[in-house]
């Protein structure tokens, strides 16, 4: 079931069925900042805990998308630690829930994630519980953007086998 509103604030817990965790996809642009609070309040709403997922690989655009595997061009990598990656992006996710609630809510369980992966499959690997809902941004973008990039919304719609709460910017 997918779920895409312009008042993430309407839709309840009750829409939902009964929820055992809240994921929600960390991005800083305006879309991600509203799915952060979008999210939080519906972790609140249901008082079920809230997971926070900031993906990272090679070749991830800076906002938003997938990481679109080209085979002409593939990336050579003898050895990567990945530490900065995660650090950046642990620093990134709480940036953001500050811009969109004020900070990591005190008032919900929090859990972020940082793993290694395209974020679009990273949320649906994660979200595999019982009563898991993914909140999702979705950008307005040049459709030319949307096709070289890919939609992490559109992905987590199709392939989710929970429910996705898609909100716009």
């Amino acid at each position: 079931m997918t779920i895409t509103t312009s008042q993430p604030v309407a839709v309840t817990s009750s829409e939902l069925g009964t929820i055992g965790r809240v994921l929600v996809g960390v991005d800083d642009c305006p879309a991600g900042l509203a799915a952060a609070a979008a999210a939080t309040r519906l972790a609140r709403s249901s008082g079920a805990p809230l997971v926070a997922v900031r993906a990272w690989a090679l070749g991830l655009p800076r906002h938003g998308g997938r990481r679109m595997r080209h085979l002409s061009h593939p990336h050579v990598v003898i050895s990567f630690s990945g530490v900065e990656q995660h650090a950046a992006a642990s620093v990134l996710t709480r940036q953001v829930f500050a811009a969109a609630v004020g900070g990591i809510p005190a008032d919900v369980p929090v859990t972020i994630q940082t793993p290694e992966s395209d974020p679009a499959v990273a949320l649906v690997s994660l979200a595999t519980e019982p009563g898991d809902v993914i909140v999702v941004g979705k950008r307005r973008g040049h459709p030319v953007s949307r096709v070289i990039h890919g939609s992490v919304s559109k992905y987590c719609s199709r392939h989710a086998r929970c429910p996705v709460l898609v909100v716009p910017a």
